[in-house]
């Protein structure tokens, strides 16, 4: 990856950090904030890369360099472990815990390994526990000297003000559909235009949710979601057709994508609605939210969730239909 413009769609925030790096009065904490499917997950890492660097260096990989400290969702539990550790799908812990922020304070203990500089990148500080938010605010308050944060936000309203406040605001605003188009074209060459320019409809700005779209071939699903959310399902048939279309097994990642684009289907129907129906949208909205945290760790059932997620869009129809 070269400095200076490696995101698409992002050069803004990208020059805003090297001239932050570049500058002898760095901010210590900042603040990714924007929607899932933005970026900001690899550019946190670039970001902590371009921070160690040593001058003339490579940027280096963060999930490999001593002075870049990730902390993130662990694996639910020894088994979960074993199938990361294979590159299998994993299932994780809900919460990145109290444990995880104490050794990482251990280690602001000692000096940086190989420069003056170290990276801590919580990903996403939406969902640490409690006593986590508590202890890591010890650390924002008095941070060590070359140490920076960066933190994650998909929901920056669920950070305690008081983190908010010692954070430099980082935004990370949705793409153009010419940008959208770009990201395609980089990391998925073979897909073809039609393939393109319906992830870039479906997208609503998100590189992530285009990218799911043409991986996961959501195209039907896409049709199918924008049917029940504009005419209703009051028999169930277009549900059941969701439920098909899924297919009897599908995989954790589909499933996710599936969520992520249910969740877009809402956001771009939200501005031209009715009051009353932008209330029914919100709400529907609200609950996908949440099935999304949810769903890395739970065990849903993969037939019940489509099911949900096709209710929670038959809720949001117009004309209104309850879901059931």
């Amino acid at each position: 990856m070269k400095a200076g413009k490696p995101f698409i769609g992002q050069e803004a925030a990208w020059d805003e950090w090297l001239a932050a790096v570049a500058s002898e009065r760095m901010h210590h904490a900042w603040l990714l904030s924007g929607a899932k499917g933005l970026g900001k997950r690899a550019f946190a890492r670039a970001a902590a890369g371009e921070l160690v660097r040593e001058p003339g260096a490579r940027l280096p990989d963060a999930d490999a360099h001593p002075d870049i400290h990730v902390l993130e969702h662990l694996p639910a539990n020894d088994d979960e472990a074993k199938k990361k550790a294979e590159g299998k799908p994993f299932q994780t812990k809900r919460n990145i815990t109290i444990e995880q922020i104490r050794q990482m304070q251990q280690r602001l203990t000692t000096r940086p390994t190989l420069g003056a500089r170290r990276a801590i990148i919580i990903d996403p500080a939406d969902d640490l526990e409690k006593s986590a938010v508590n202890a890591l605010l010890k650390s924002l308050e008095e941070p060590p000297s070359g140490t920076y944060f960066l933190l994650v936000a998909h929901q920056p309203g669920r950070l305690l003000p008081t983190i908010r406040s010692r954070c430099r605001i980082l935004r990370f605003a949705p793409l153009n559909p010419d940008e959208i188009d770009a990201v395609i074209r980089r990391d998925l060459p073979q897909a073809d235009t039609g393939a393109r320019q319906a992830a870039i409809a479906a997208s609503n700005g998100s590189p992530g949710v285009a990218l799911s779209f043409v991986e996961q071939e959501l195209g039907t699903i896409h049709q199918l979601m924008l049917r029940i959310l504009r005419e209703g399902d009051a028999d169930f048939h277009l549900r059941g057709a969701l439920a098909e279309e899924m297919g009897v097994r599908p995989g954790r990642e589909r499933q996710l994508a599936a969520l992520e684009l249910a969740r877009t289907v809402l956001a771009h129907e939200l501005p031209d609605a009715p009051r009353a129906r932008q209330l029914r949208i919100i709400e529907a909205h609200g609950a996908l939210t949440k099935l999304s945290t949810q769903a890395p760790t739970y065990n849903f059932d993969a037939g019940l969730l489509i099911m949900e997620i096709g209710g929670l869009l038959a809720s949001a129809a117009m004309p209104r239909e309850a879901a059931r």
